[in-house]
């Protein structure tokens, strides 16, 4: 099953909500980046609440979002578009720490003290961005802190990654419930203490249920409807052709010396660990046009 996402809407119940399964996904950043098991739990809530985070994107948006506390992951950076498009890292992917009843301990990898900061071009000629405290820690709960604080909407979010016992990514997916305007949260509590009785959605993932299914088992006794189905993907825009750009804005000087140090450039991208590789006449050839 590709990795992909799903939205219910409850008209009658003024609500609305999204599913979604990204177990591909973060496999593929595990990989990628060679994380620990821990830090890729981290990076895997972390991309997964980006992907819930996209549904709320209107067509060409994007949203970046970053995690910076005392921990020692130190920062998880993750961005999304509305195309389902997802890429991130940590800044320490090899972070482990021994479990907390049976669990990955991303409350300590992460630090208790710090900042989440979104930001999202949503088009217009300034970012909007915003930044709250870290509620909780993992994912889940500093995720609903900020809607509700920087958004005004009181929400249910629920991110979740599992491993097999070789480290890989065996199932990994997220639900987001929101009221829809005027905003009434005595819904998404109610919805909120149905997610609690539940089984986590990385379990009902595990045993083969798909998105639409689980939303199907939240909304149960709540008159709604299924309307869109987004593909999800790691996906990094980097090239070597922005990746000469950057080069380029170095500087001849800089270049120069590059060169003469080094004889040739290395360029990874933090998001994807692809490298580009720029030869001695490359680099003379970029220092000859400057």
């Amino acid at each position: 099953m590709k990795d992909y996402m799903y939205l219910a809407l409850a008209t009658d119940d003024g609500v609305r909500g999204y599913a979604a399964a990204t177990t591909h996904l973060v496999e593929e950043a595990r990989q990628r980046h060679g994380t620990a098991p821990t830090a890729t739990v981290a990076l895997g809530r972390a991309l997964t609440a980006a992907a819930l985070m996209s549904g709320l994107l209107k067509v060409g948006q994007r949203v970046a979002m970053k995690w910076e506390g005392t921990g020692p992951l130190r920062k998880l950076v993750v961005e999304a578009d509305a195309k389902g498009r997802l890429r991130g890292y940590a800044a320490e992917p090899e972070v482990d720490l021994p479990l907390v009843e049976g669990d990955y301990d991303v409350v300590r990898a992460i630090g208790r003290a710090g900042l989440l900061t979104v930001v999202r071009d949503l088009l217009l000629p300034e970012l909007a961005e915003g930044a709250v405290h870290l509620a909780a820690s993992d994912i889940s709960g500093d995720v609903a802190y900020f809607l509700e604080q920087s958004d005004q909407v009181a929400s249910a979010v629920e991110v979740g990654v599992a491993l097999n016992p070789d480290g890989s990514v065996a199932a990994a997916g997220g639900i987001l419930i929101q009221p829809l305007p005027p905003y009434d949260a005595d819904v998404v509590a109610q919805l909120k203490e149905r997610l609690q009785e539940m089984p986590p959605v990385t379990a009902l993932l595990a045993e083969g249920q798909k998105p639409e299914a689980i939303l199907d088992e939240v909304f149960t006794g709540i008159k709604h409807k299924l309307l869109s189905k987004y593909p999800l993907r790691f996906e990094c825009d980097c090239s070597r052709e922005r990746t000469e750009s950057a080069l380029v804005s170095l500087g001849r000087d800089e270049l120069q010396e590059l060169l003469d140090n080094e004889g040739q450039a290395s360029v990874t991208c933090q998001y994807c660990r692809t490298e580009y590789v720029f030869t001695a006449p490359e680099l003379e050839a970029l220092i000859a046009a400057l």
